[in-house]
């Protein structure tokens, strides 16, 4: 079975910075390979992308997410991770770890090509 974990999220004022992991298993499922990212749902809104990274590197961020999220994986380690610097209130939502098939990243994956989704882990942003 296949298990994306998250971690790393919490509660912080606006300006502050937390960073996100994620660690996948079991070890046969790599997400170098595929195209792995970062989704989040804030109370009554949509579950939307937030940042992608596929198999060769390539990376596509929402708008709101450009210049203030890195998305970044530890190949050896198998680990994906989110650093979110000056954040703000509208960032807070549960953030989940998603994992859709191999290929390359064109544009920011839809829901409905998620293969694999973590429990979430919550991001409050106050003032």
């Amino acid at each position: 079975e296949v298990l994306l974990a998250e971690s790393g999220g919490g509660s912080v004022q606006a300006g502050r910075s937390l960073s996100l992991s994620c660690t996948a298993s079991p070890s046969g499922f790599t997400l170098s390979n595929r195209r792995a990212g970062w989704f989040r749902q804030a109370p009554g809104k949509e579950r939307e992308g937030v940042a992608f990274i596929d198999s060769v590197g390539r990376k596509v961020y929402h708008d709101s997410a450009k210049g203030r999220f890195t998305i970044s994986r530890d190949n050896v380690e198998n680990i994906l991770y989110m650093q979110m610097d000056s954040l703000k209130l509208e960032d807070t939502a549960i953030y989940y770890c998603a994992a859709a098939g191999e290929g390359q990243l064109a544009t920011m994956p839809r829901r409905s090509a998620i293969g694999f989704w973590g429990q979430g882990t919550e991001v409050s942003v106050s003032s």
